[in-house]
């Protein structure tokens, strides 16, 4: 009788085992395919742009799947398990603080950037009373709609922003550039979303300017997305020889190999990274780190460097507005 209970116990030890081990190995399965893709310096294809972007919530089944690899006994999955952990691990690290070097050249004007993604233009009086409040020297305005476009021309004075770049459409499809500096038109980028360019003076230097608002990677328009993307990238190659500022919503992160593409084809740095906020989380806004992504970004060339960047909660929108502040550097 003893033998007998010693031996079922053992079978449903056994049985136990397997099932977590089986548990571990499905646990593993998304976040190995999501971690390989980001070694690979690839967005992959649906779901993996979109899962990406959160790149960080994918320690949570990876840990799980360790836990259950160690109490299940199975070395290769355990092995397998910390693999993940560690892939995972050094792509979130925060590796970004402390790279506020500034370039070489003294510094001829500081300026003030925000960008702000108002949502269908829901947040349009908010975004009003933060421009009044913080005097931004150059404003960029995501989902700016018909009634967005009025309320700047009316509520915003022309003797703060006497210059504009404003394209005006429906729900999501408009933006605006605000700016205290002398604009000239410059082609912008095409989109599904207007994506506007300008060139400021700014203390004798002209700085090309570029709102970034391509399409979200939903399952049914990823191609269009890595494409719109491309096309800023291609702008940032173009602009690469002079002062540049790409700001907006970038519907990517620091995890998608489109978005690194941008940065390294304009040699730009992304601004909340520099100071030490890459995971600093923009969207959904009611989300805070270690929760939520940031697609909300200010590159900026090399002639730039980064005093402070923050991020500002504005109601009756899903993004958090970003507020940089910037030195340009005589670099040229």
């Amino acid at each position: 009788m003893e033998t007998g209970s010693d031996g079922a116990t053992s079978q449903t030890t056994h049985r136990a085992r397997r099932g977590g081990g089986w548990s571990a190995g499905l646990l593993l399965v998304v976040p190995t395919v999501v971690a390989a893709c980001r070694a690979a310096d690839t967005d992959g294809v649906t779901p993996v742009p979109q899962l990406l972007a959160f790149l960080p919530w994918l320690l949570v089944p990876a840990g799980a799947a360790a836990l259950l690899a160690l109490l299940a006994r199975m070395r290769f999955l355990v092995g397998w398990a910390v693999t993940v952990l560690v892939l995972i691990g050094w792509f979130v690290r925060p590796y970004d603080t402390g790279l506020t070097e500034e370039p070489p050249g003294r510094a001829v004007a500081r300026l003030t950037v925000l960008t702000s993604n108002v949502e269908f233009g829901r947040a349009t009086d908010a975004l009003v009373e933060t421009v009044r409040r913080e005097q931004p020297d150059l404003v960029f305005v995501q989902e700016c709609d018909y009634a967005c476009a009025d309320a700047l021309e009316s509520d915003v004075p022309r003797t703060d922003y006497p210059y504009r770049n404003v394209v005006a459409g429906g729900t999501a499809s408009g933006s605006a550039i605000l700016s205290r500096h002398p604009l000239r038109p410059a082609p912008g980028v095409a989109g599904a979303l207007a994506m506007p360019g300008s060139v400021a003076d700014v203390a004798g230097r002209q700085v090309a300017l570029q709102l970034a608002h391509p399409l979200p990677p939903v399952p049914d328009a990823v191609d269009d997305w890595r494409r719109e993307l491309g096309l800023l990238r291609e702008h940032a190659a173009e602009a690469k020889d002079g002062p540049s500022i790409v700001a907006g919503d970038f519907n990517a992160g620091q995890d998608h190999a489109a978005f690194r593409d941008i940065l390294r084809a304009g040699r730009l740095s992304d601004s909340a990274t520099v100071v030490g906020a890459a995971r600093t989380p923009s969207w959904p806004a009611d989300l805070r780190r270690p929760l939520g992504t940031q697609i909300d970004h200010v590159l900026v060339s090399e002639d730039f460097s980064v005093r402070k960047a923050r991020f500002l909660d504005l109601p009756d929108t899903d993004h958090r507005s970003l507020l940089v502040e910037l030195a340009l550097h005589d670099v040229r």
